[in-house]
């Protein structure tokens, strides 16, 4: 027989005094920490716990006696339910400063070395309409909100088209109106919804693998091209056919009107054929005067107006001056390499997917560009003592690699490789303080530039110069 958990307390009255990691804020209760998302310093809430451990607690506001006089209204209407944009009540300056500082810890608490005074770092002109890529979920299951219960509303369909729910995996919060992508998505995917609510097209369950419509991605681009994947779990190809063209004939903007048919129990399109059903299956961007070729699977930074300063910063410290050759790691599609590639004798990229290094290599020609050599392959198989001796061994070393930081043989490999400056542009403060720390014995910090790709998020990108010792 099982014992009756005991209710988590509702504390009254409690004052939120700083920023936290993962876009929480922080307040005390009998010297016990409190993690809460959605409140600012100096907002006093009445807190529901959620979660009780001997040494911290979580919790959600409830109820707020005092707003702090940081707090601004957040401009969207999903704040505080989707998960996203958690920090839109802070204003931007002060998200701005919280990012610094959160650079700063990690590299000091984590890395533990001595550090140059960190530049100020780069703020973005657009906080709003600033990404270039959204993904969205179909799901029979929407997620009903705390005010929606309360209320007992009543729903005619549980069909939901939006955004995963944090912690709730088979949970999707219906959007009417998301803030980080151009106006056309929200057109475009707002119409989809009607017309397949319209016709009963089912939405998927993710507990059951069933239903018709799964996925699907929109992406825009500087250069005013649109592209939209739609994945369904089976073929029908009488509803497919109608659902694309009805889109396609409402919306001419779409330059890239793709599907994929994907029945295995993950969403990842990765290792699945994308179809083309109308115009192109690429999209181009723009930075610097070079045109950049995105398909389906392509990694392209997702805020196209921030990449060109965190491209230029990590240029900038590379410091090249046309004689140097040097080797670009975790390369994506070659966007850095190419991007560099006009200021150094040979830029040599390596990524693990295939799909990318093709479009590094289109990319390339695409501009004109003949010193670039890209190759595919495990980062940490790739590249080892008979690649540099082959292709000889680096004056300079770009790194830009995924949240996780690099495998132990990368670095090792890096510090054999002797080059005389290191470029490490980071998605993840913390790991790169990992990583910064190993590479410590031949390399000092020379400067660091956070740059903020992601306003009204915690996240923060990061761009460090090391020098040999």
């Amino acid at each position: 027989m099982s014992r009756n958990k005991k209710p988590l307390p509702i504390l009254a009255n409690i004052t939120i005094t700083d920023i936290a990691a993962e876009g929480k804020a922080i307040a005390k209760f009998n010297d016990l920490v409190i993690f809460v998302p959605y409140v600012v310093p100096g907002d006093i809430v009445d807190l529901q716990v959620t979660r009780k451990k001997s040494h911290f607690m979580e919790a959600r506001p409830v109820h707020f006696h005092e707003y702090s006089k940081k707090r601004v209204e957040p401009v969207c209407e999903h704040f505080g339910i989707c998960g996203g944009c958690k920090w839109q009540m802070l204003p931007y300056e002060d998200q701005l400063l919280f990012k610094q500082k959160q650079v700063e810890d990690n590299l000091l608490r984590i890395g533990k070395i001595d550090l140059p005074p960190i530049t100020p770092i780069l703020g973005a002109i657009h906080t709003l309409f600033y990404r270039n890529k959204l993904e969205f979920t179909f799901s029979n299951k929407r997620w009903r909100t705390f005010d929606e219960i309360a209320e007992g509303k009543e729903f005619v369909s549980m069909n939901a088209l939006g955004f995963h729910i944090p912690g709730q995996f088979d949970k999707v919060l219906d959007i009417n109106k998301c803030w980080l992508q151009n106006d056309i998505s929200n057109q475009i995917r707002n119409e989809i919804r009607r017309y397949a609510l319209e016709k009963n097209l089912t939405f998927f369950d993710l507990r059951l693998q069933d239903g018709f419509l799964r996925t699907m991605m929109i992406r825009t681009s500087s250069t005013g091209e649109v592209m939209l994947i739609i994945v369904f779990f089976y073929e029908d190809k009488e509803s497919r056919k109608a659902l694309l063209q009805h889109i396609a004939d409402r919306f001419p903007q779409i330059t890239s009107l793709l599907y994929v048919i994907n029945s295995k129990a993950n969403d990842t399109i990765t290792d699945q054929k994308v179809l083309s059903f109308k115009g192109n299956d690429f999209i181009y961007e723009e930075m610097e005067g070079l045109k950049f070729k995105i398909g389906p699977k392509s990694f392209y930074q997702t805020n196209s107006n921030q990449a060109v300063n965190l491209y230029t910063t990590a240029r900038n410290f590379a410091a090249l001056s046309g004689n140097e050759l040097v080797y670009d790691l975790y390369t994506g599609t070659g966007t850095i390499a190419n991007f560099i590639a006009r200021q150094a004798r040979q830029v040599i990229g390596i990524e693990y997917v295939p799909e990318a290094i093709a479009d590094a290599e289109e990319n390339s020609k695409l501009n004109g560009i003949k010193n670039t050599l890209f190759f595919a392959g495990d980062m940490k198989d790739l590249l080892n003592e008979d690649f540099m001796r082959q292709h000889g061994k680096p004056d300079v070393i770009i790194t830009d690699p995924p949240r996780a930081g690099m495998h132990q043989d990368v670095i090792d490999t890096i510090l054999s490789a002797g080059a005389s400056r290191i470029v490490y542009v980071s998605c993840n403060p913390a790991t790169q303080a990992r990583d910064l720390s190993m590479l410590d014995s031949k390399y000092r910090v020379a400067a660091v530039q956070p740059v903020d790709m992601f306003p009204h998020t915690h996240h923060v990108e990061n761009v460090v110069l090391l020098e040999k010792r």
